[in-house]
């Protein structure tokens, strides 16, 4: 299984500033020298912080100008509390709930005969089952390549890159140094 996702998330948030910065973040957008003024630091020290909450993906960041405001990713924050309580449950927590005829309908209606993807769902309900059904033939502790996953979901649809992408984005799979794994079932969605 793939804890590196977990792990990285944890180590961001054992940092006394970090979780300060996490705290001012919480309801407003607000630039670094905002920040540092704020927690009474240097500008260096707050970049260096920032970065390690990008890496767990905790930060999203827009600009105005020059200026770089920073904000929570609050559903990444709800996401992981959401998978350390249900981690060892062996049950996906975080993916919508469907009664298994919906799942059956779902998959009938976005998938061909042959089991190639028809569309990519809209709705998010309906995405996160099709994603379900990618990942399937994948296998937990296994590295891929990016070629490897391309040539996997090629198989399924001819955008394949939009299917990797959203098995990033939706936590089914963590990509580093284009080398990529499985994520518990607990962290999709």
């Amino acid at each position: 299984m793939q804890f590196n996702r977990m792990i990285t998330f944890y180590k961001a948030m054992g940092d006394p500033t970090r979780l300060r910065i996490v705290a001012l973040l919480r309801d407003q957008k607000l630039h670094g020298q905002a920040i540092a003024g704020k927690l009474g630091l240097k500008p260096p020290t707050i970049t260096h912080h920032i970065d390690k909450l990008r890496e767990a993906g905790l930060i999203r960041e827009s600009r105005v100008k020059n200026t770089i405001y920073f904000s929570l990713e609050k559903k990444v924050l709800e996401g992981q509390a959401k998978a350390l309580l249900s981690f060892g449950k062996g049950k996906p927590s975080m993916l919508p709930e469907v009664t298994e005829e919906e799942r059956v309908k779902i998959l009938d209606a976005f998938f061909n005969a042959d089991g190639s993807l028809k569309t990519i769902p809209a709705q998010r309900k309906k995405r996160m089952v099709v994603m379900a059904q990618l990942v399937k033939g994948l296998k937990y502790g296994k590295a891929y390549s990016e070629k490897e996953i391309s040539t996997y979901l090629r198989k399924f649809y001819a955008d394949y890159a939009t299917l990797r992408r959203e098995l990033i984005v939706y936590q089914f799979m963590y990509r580093k140094n284009s080398i990529y794994e499985m994520n518990p079932p607990e962290l999709w969605g």
